[in-house]
């Protein structure tokens, strides 16, 4: 299921590309305004984002995967098909519910922001990676249900690469923006795409959810034991042949 969770990571990232124009675009067409070194910057920027957003991932798998409990790792697998459902009905517009994680982590961002603003405006190209690190942290609904569902993989390697191609998928808007692409955010705007890649993220939850479902199913079936009766029919068969 891993190339599969990959897909769905980037399409989540690709999706948001509305969003994220939201959210980071002024920020990201404001460092490339220095020509050739702002392209540096930019890039060190962007990279900082992802360098974020793998780092939190890896963290937050970790602490997931450090509790070893067999009921606690189907309860996980339920949430990760529900949480793709619910960023996958996000995305198409036809739910509103994810933006609860948005108003949790606001509180979080406060003394983050603090810092970033003393990053700008952004000079070189290591200022541009240390912002982007920050910015990675900013309340932002599409990232912070990225990383629930990432969390639900329960390891670190896995969760990062998750949020890696989380972070890959919002490079096309991102990029558009900062080097001034406006026929590709048209593209990325529009609507038959976020319905396309919101239909594929549903579909992933539900089968996910079927599966897992099936899986538990396997889990709480009886376990055939040596009883005396299945002992005594055995003991008739042989006597029979």
């Amino acid at each position: 299921m891993i190339s599969t969770d990959i897909l769905a990571a980037a399409g989540i990232g690709l999706a948001g590309a509305g969003h994220c124009l939201g959210m980071c675009g002024g920020i990201a067409a404001a460092i490339n305004l220095g020509g050739n070194r702002g392209a540096l910057t930019t890039v060190a920027y962007h990279t900082g984002r992802l360098s974020s957003y793998a780092a939190l991932g890896a963290l937050l798998g970790a602490l997931a995967g450090s509790i070893n409990i067999a009921q606690w790792t189907i309860v996980l697998r339920y949430l990760a098909a529900l949480l793709l459902i619910g960023m996958g009905l996000s995305i198409a517009d036809w739910w509103r519910g994810m933006s609860i994680l948005e108003r949790l982590g606001s509180k979080l961002w406060r003394p983050v922001q603090k810092l970033s603003s003393r990053l700008l405006p952004v000079r070189h190209w290591f200022q541009g990676y240390l912002l982007g690190l920050c910015w990675g942290l900013m309340p932002c609904g599409l990232i912070y249900s990225a990383l629930a569902w990432s969390a639900t993989a329960q390891d670190a390697a896995r969760s990062g690469l998750l949020m890696l191609a989380f972070g890959a998928g919002t490079l096309p808007a991102m990029l558009s923006t900062s080097f001034g692409a406006a026929h590709v955010q048209a593209l990325l705007r529009r609507r038959g795409l976020k319905i396309l890649i919101a239909v594929f993220l549903i579909a992933s939850g539900a089968w996910s959810l079927m599966m897992t479902w099936n899986h538990g199913a396997h889990l709480n079936r009886p376990i055939e034991t040596d009883s005396p009766s299945t002992h005594q029919s055995h003991a008739q068969r042989r006597i029979q042949t």
